[in-house]
């Protein structure tokens, strides 16, 4: 139903830049002016920091939108409220509104300049209380910039990717990323290399902005608190307050310290967000895709995006962290990414691969990745492209081969539009 109606808007590809965003934003009522908002922005981390805000406020009791991208099964994950994506009937008759204001006009928006404005409609309809923002690109003329007084701003991380569209250097991209801090408002920002973090900080002196660098979490027993859902999982703690951690791998002591920070800015500025719903939307934060543990006719599979070269490096260290002897990897990238930073971050000797396309998207070539596969790492006990991912993952996991312990680690990663396709194709049961 949805679907058609926005795909008629990707013909117009992406180009950044406010002022049709802004246009767009007016024909509604001006309705990203009526929701607070904490923008997050940020190479790696950006959504989880975004799920935990959300869950977190919702548990507060807070009537809480959330906006992120990209989808990974339905477009309506990207718009949720209280984590309940918008129901597709509800998005189509908002897009339908926007056409019928757009149509006199001779404006033509990009397909993600027209969603972030159908977030904003349907946030500020609803009445939240606060919404949290996920830059798509960027963030300096990404088209969520428009709010000048965001509650809190955040840079979660920054590496070497769309340097096609944010310049070459790090530097660079950092001055882009930096777009989204405003005059005098506070800024939470994770680590971020040298050259990149000289950029933001004298951005964040300029606009003379609180400005707030979190350490990491640390790993910590399980306090003695009566919230069931938490016992079950690992606990740490950053500036005097411990909570549950419900996402897996090293990263998150960075994302979860990020998003204790902003929950602690926004206590400060009033906000009612007691230690207990820190606990229970800690422990209830869900980010699928993102290091998930799922079962292919019952066998385990490891799904990540690993989309570039940081995510990459995450991954690796999570499954080094497992200690297994081997890897068989599962990968399909898009043409756009860093192939061979990401091959050369995860792969190992002894390791397999088997290369799939991304469907629906600009893919890169399988067999061209099978030989620059080969080149990096010599010594894979097996690498082979084929024509769909249900063919790849037979080729790993197949009903024939033996289950479980007796087989290396499978993981499925190098796209999030491939992992989205996964979880379409194979829902997880509940």
């Amino acid at each position: 139903m949805f679907a058609p109606l926005i795909d008629r808007y990707e013909r117009f590809g992406i180009h950044l830049g406010l002022e049709r965003i802004h246009r767009l934003l007016d024909l509604l009522g001006d309705p990203h002016l009526k929701v607070p908002i904490v923008h997050v922005a940020g190479t790696n981390g950006k959504g989880s920091v975004c799920a935990y805000l959300s869950s977190v406020l919702t548990a507060a009791g807070y009537r809480v939108g959330r906006y992120t991208s990209p989808h990974l099964v339905d477009w309506t994950e990207r718009i949720c409220i209280n984590e309940q994506p918008i129901a597709a009937t509800t998005l189509t008759q908002l897009l339908l509104d926007l056409e019928a204001v757009l149509a006199p006009t001779q404006l033509v928006p990009t397909q993600f300049e027209v969603l972030t404005a159908l977030a904003w409609q349907y946030f500020a309809q609803q009445e939240v209380d606060v919404a949290v923002i996920e830059v798509g690109l960027g963030g300096r003329l990404d088209a969520t910039n428009v709010c000048d007084r965001p509650l809190v701003s955040v840079i979660t991380s920054l590496s070497l990717e769309h340097w096609q569209r944010l310049g070459p250097t790090l530097a660079d991209i950092a001055g882009e990323k930096a777009g989204v801090c405003k005059l005098h408002c506070p800024v939470v920002v994770g680590p971020l290399p040298p050259e990149a973090a000289a950029v933001v900080k004298a951005k964040i002196a300029s606009l003379d902005c609180p400005a707030y660098w979190p350490q990491p979490a640390r790993r910590i027993e399980r306090p003695a608190v009566n919230i069931p859902e938490s016992s079950s999982l690992p606990w740490a703690e950053v500036a005097g307050v411990a909570f549950p951690l419900s996402l897996s791998g090293d990263i998150q002591l960075t994302n979860s310290a990020l998003a204790i920070s902003v929950l602690q800015q926004l206590r400060s500025q009033g906000w009612a967000i007691s230690d207990d719903a820190i606990i229970q939307g800690m422990a209830h934060t869900r980010w699928p895709g993102r290091l998930q543990w799922v079962q292919w006719h019952q066998h385990p599979l490891l799904i990540d995006g690993a989309h570039n070269p940081a995510a990459a490096l995450e991954l690796r260290r999570y499954v080094d962290s497992l200690q297994v002897p081997a890897v068989h990897w599962v990968m399909g990238m898009l043409a756009t990414k860093d192939h061979r930073d990401i091959l050369n971050t995860l792969l190992r000797p002894g390791d397999a691969l088997s290369l799939s396309p991304v469907p629906d998207h600009s893919s890169a070539d399988v067999q061209e990745l099978a030989q620059l596969a080969t080149d990096i790492c010599p010594h894979l006990t097996y690498c082979q492209y084929y024509p769909h991912l249900d063919l790849a993952l037979q080729s790993t996991l197949g009903t024939h081969k033996s289950p479980a312990s007796a087989s290396p680690l499978a993981v499925l990663c190098g796209s999030l539009y491939l992992v989205g396709h996964y979880l379409k194709t194979y829902p997880p049961t509940v």
